[in-house]
Protein backbone atom coordinates (compact mmCIF):
# COMPACT_ATOMS: atom_id res chain seq x y z
CA UNK A 1 0.00 0.00 0.00
CA UNK A 2 1.53 3.57 -0.73
CA UNK A 3 2.06 5.59 1.99
CA UNK A 4 0.19 9.38 2.39
CA UNK A 5 3.15 11.33 0.94
CA UNK A 6 3.54 9.21 -2.35
CA UNK A 7 0.19 9.79 -2.68
CA UNK A 8 0.29 13.15 -2.40
CA UNK A 9 3.66 13.35 -4.49
CA UNK A 10 1.64 11.19 -7.63
CA UNK A 11 -1.72 14.01 -7.13
CA UNK A 12 0.96 16.77 -8.14
CA UNK A 13 2.81 14.66 -10.50
CA UNK A 14 -0.55 14.25 -12.02
CA UNK A 15 -1.82 17.49 -11.71
CA UNK A 16 0.95 19.19 -13.40
CA UNK A 17 1.09 16.52 -15.97
CA UNK A 18 -2.20 16.33 -17.26
CA UNK A 19 -3.08 17.31 -20.98
CA UNK A 20 -6.82 17.58 -20.11
CA UNK A 21 -9.13 19.24 -17.53
CA UNK A 22 -12.20 17.19 -16.78
CA UNK A 23 -15.31 19.38 -16.73
CA UNK A 24 -16.01 17.85 -13.59
CA UNK A 25 -13.38 19.36 -11.49
CA UNK A 26 -14.31 22.80 -12.57
CA UNK A 27 -17.18 25.47 -12.43
CA UNK A 28 -15.70 26.84 -15.98
CA UNK A 29 -18.12 26.15 -18.86
CA UNK A 30 -17.69 22.96 -21.40
CA UNK A 31 -17.03 25.41 -24.29
CA UNK A 32 -13.54 26.52 -22.25
CA UNK A 33 -12.23 22.99 -22.57
CA UNK A 34 -11.72 22.41 -26.54
CA UNK A 35 -8.55 22.07 -27.83
CA UNK A 36 -7.18 25.61 -28.98
CA UNK A 37 -6.23 23.53 -32.32
CA UNK A 38 -10.17 22.28 -33.04
CA UNK A 39 -12.67 25.22 -33.94
CA UNK A 40 -16.47 24.37 -33.60
CA UNK A 41 -16.72 25.64 -37.15
CA UNK A 42 -14.07 22.57 -38.56
CA UNK A 43 -16.18 19.72 -36.16
CA UNK A 44 -19.60 21.34 -37.44
CA UNK A 45 -18.02 20.96 -41.33
CA UNK A 46 -16.80 18.06 -40.89
CA UNK A 47 -19.84 16.43 -39.30
CA UNK A 48 -21.89 18.35 -42.80
CA UNK A 49 -19.70 16.60 -45.13
CA UNK A 50 -19.63 12.79 -43.26
CA UNK A 51 -23.20 12.88 -41.93
CA UNK A 52 -25.41 10.54 -43.52
CA UNK A 53 -29.42 9.81 -44.00
CA UNK A 54 -31.03 8.74 -40.79
CA UNK A 55 -32.73 5.72 -40.26
CA UNK A 56 -36.03 7.10 -40.89
CA UNK A 57 -35.29 8.56 -43.96
CA UNK A 58 -33.62 5.59 -45.68
CA UNK A 59 -36.49 3.50 -44.20
CA UNK A 60 -38.88 5.47 -45.90
CA UNK A 61 -36.85 5.46 -49.05
CA UNK A 62 -36.83 1.81 -49.41
CA UNK A 63 -40.44 1.43 -49.18
CA UNK A 64 -41.24 3.86 -51.48
CA UNK A 65 -38.40 1.89 -53.97
CA UNK A 66 -40.03 -1.42 -53.05
CA UNK A 67 -43.27 -0.25 -53.84
CA UNK A 68 -45.24 -1.61 -50.44
CA UNK A 69 -48.64 -1.11 -50.69
CA UNK A 70 -48.70 0.17 -47.22
CA UNK A 71 -46.71 0.92 -44.19
CA UNK A 72 -48.98 -1.69 -42.22
CA UNK A 73 -47.84 -4.49 -44.49
CA UNK A 74 -44.28 -3.82 -43.72
CA UNK A 75 -44.56 -3.78 -40.06
CA UNK A 76 -46.91 -6.56 -39.97
CA UNK A 77 -43.75 -8.70 -41.92
CA UNK A 78 -41.56 -7.31 -40.07
CA UNK A 79 -43.86 -8.73 -36.92
CA UNK A 80 -43.88 -4.82 -35.02
CA UNK A 81 -46.68 -3.38 -33.62
CA UNK A 82 -48.17 -0.11 -35.46
CA UNK A 83 -47.28 2.38 -32.47
CA UNK A 84 -43.32 1.14 -32.73
CA UNK A 85 -43.46 1.49 -36.51
CA UNK A 86 -45.33 4.66 -35.96
CA UNK A 87 -42.38 5.66 -33.31
CA UNK A 88 -39.96 4.81 -36.21
CA UNK A 89 -42.03 7.52 -38.47
CA UNK A 90 -42.67 10.24 -36.56
CA UNK A 91 -39.21 10.66 -34.78
CA UNK A 92 -35.91 11.18 -36.86
CA UNK A 93 -33.73 10.33 -34.07
CA UNK A 94 -35.32 7.12 -32.60
CA UNK A 95 -33.43 4.45 -32.82
CA UNK A 96 -34.81 0.98 -32.48
CA UNK A 97 -32.89 -1.86 -31.98
CA UNK A 98 -30.84 -4.55 -34.19
CA UNK A 99 -33.49 -7.07 -34.59
CA UNK A 100 -36.25 -4.31 -35.42
CA UNK A 101 -34.07 -3.35 -37.77
CA UNK A 102 -33.34 -6.38 -39.48
CA UNK A 103 -36.29 -7.60 -39.32
CA UNK A 104 -37.71 -4.58 -41.21
CA UNK A 105 -35.10 -5.25 -43.68
CA UNK A 106 -36.06 -8.48 -43.98
CA UNK A 107 -40.01 -7.57 -44.61
CA UNK A 108 -38.79 -5.61 -47.34
CA UNK A 109 -36.61 -8.17 -48.80
CA UNK A 110 -33.83 -6.21 -48.92
CA UNK A 111 -30.26 -7.69 -50.42
CA UNK A 112 -27.01 -7.58 -48.59
CA UNK A 113 -25.53 -4.01 -49.45
CA UNK A 114 -29.50 -2.80 -48.90
CA UNK A 115 -29.67 -4.43 -45.62
CA UNK A 116 -25.88 -3.32 -44.51
CA UNK A 117 -27.00 0.52 -45.62
CA UNK A 118 -30.20 -0.06 -43.62
CA UNK A 119 -28.36 -0.96 -40.41
CA UNK A 120 -25.53 1.79 -41.05
CA UNK A 121 -28.15 4.46 -40.88
CA UNK A 122 -29.08 3.27 -37.45
CA UNK A 123 -25.52 2.75 -36.21
CA UNK A 124 -25.44 -1.02 -36.42
CA UNK A 125 -23.52 -3.66 -39.11
CA UNK A 126 -24.05 -7.55 -39.22
CA UNK A 127 -20.52 -9.42 -37.99
CA UNK A 128 -18.73 -12.40 -39.60
CA UNK A 129 -17.78 -12.93 -35.87
CA UNK A 130 -21.00 -13.52 -34.06
CA UNK A 131 -23.63 -16.11 -35.37
CA UNK A 132 -27.02 -14.51 -35.22
CA UNK A 133 -25.69 -11.91 -37.78
CA UNK A 134 -24.04 -15.25 -40.06
CA UNK A 135 -27.40 -16.75 -40.06
CA UNK A 136 -28.82 -13.64 -40.69
CA UNK A 137 -26.77 -13.15 -43.61
CA UNK A 138 -27.23 -16.69 -44.74
CA UNK A 139 -31.16 -16.08 -45.01
CA UNK A 140 -30.73 -13.09 -47.23
CA UNK A 141 -28.07 -14.11 -49.38
CA UNK A 142 -30.20 -17.15 -49.51
CA UNK A 143 -33.47 -14.98 -50.31
CA UNK A 144 -34.88 -16.48 -47.10
CA UNK A 145 -36.94 -13.29 -45.94
CA UNK A 146 -39.92 -14.76 -43.79
CA UNK A 147 -39.46 -13.95 -40.60
CA UNK A 148 -41.03 -17.15 -39.07
CA UNK A 149 -38.20 -19.32 -41.08
CA UNK A 150 -35.21 -16.89 -40.43
CA UNK A 151 -36.32 -17.42 -36.49
CA UNK A 152 -36.44 -21.16 -37.17
CA UNK A 153 -33.13 -20.87 -38.40
CA UNK A 154 -31.86 -18.82 -35.38
CA UNK A 155 -33.25 -20.86 -33.09
CA UNK A 156 -31.69 -24.15 -34.45
CA UNK A 157 -28.31 -22.37 -33.59
CA UNK A 158 -29.66 -21.47 -30.04
CA UNK A 159 -29.53 -17.61 -30.98
CA UNK A 160 -32.28 -15.18 -30.26
CA UNK A 161 -34.86 -14.90 -32.54
CA UNK A 162 -36.07 -11.38 -33.91
CA UNK A 163 -38.46 -10.14 -32.03
CA UNK A 164 -38.47 -12.40 -29.43
CA UNK A 165 -41.20 -14.26 -31.16
CA UNK A 166 -40.63 -17.95 -32.76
Amino acid sequence: MLDKKILADLQEYIDQNMTFILYEKSAAPLEDFVLESISPLEIETFIAQKRKPTLQKVLFDFIDKKGAASDAEIYKKAGIDRRHFSKIRSNPEYRPSKNTVIALGLALELNKKETDKLLSSAGYSLSDSETSDLVIQFCIERNIYEIHQVNYALDYFSQKPLGGIL
